[in-house]
């Protein structure tokens, strides 16, 4: 079993940064790809970024340039670093991970969520 908590969201202004952290816990073998995904009212679920072991990032076209993902392996913990926030980044924020365990192969797991409201 896979755990995620997520943390770090909250009400900022336009314009403003915040850094969300996901922390997995539970009887982890390997983590191959962590990621972040969003979803605001009335919209589907969409991409963020993705970072895999290695450190090879995916991003979303509408944000390459704002947000930065990187991850510590050691701490299995994946970032997400938010600059220059716009009212349309507003939304709830999921972490993802694709991991192996010492009883399954390989799933997909999802964080419970963290707020993020852009706001003045």
């Amino acid at each position: 079993q896979v755990q995620l908590v997520e943390s770090g969201g909250g009400l900022v202004q336009p314009g403003g940064s915040l850094r969300l952290s996901c922390t997995a816990s539970g009887t982890i073998f390997s983590i191959n790809v962590m990621g972040w995904y969003r979803q605001a009212p009335g919209n589907q679920r969409e991409l963020v970024a993705t970072i895999t072991r290695g450190g090879s990032t995916i991003y979303a076209d509408s944000l390459k340039g704002r947000f930065t993902i990187s991850r510590d392996n050691a701490k299995n913990t994946v970032y997400l670093q938010m600059n220059s926030l716009k009212p349309e980044d507003t939304a709830v924020y999921y972490c993802n991970a694709d991991a192996s365990t010492t009883w399954a192969r390989v799933q997909r797991y999802w964080g419970q969520g963290t707020q993020v409201t852009v706001s003045s």
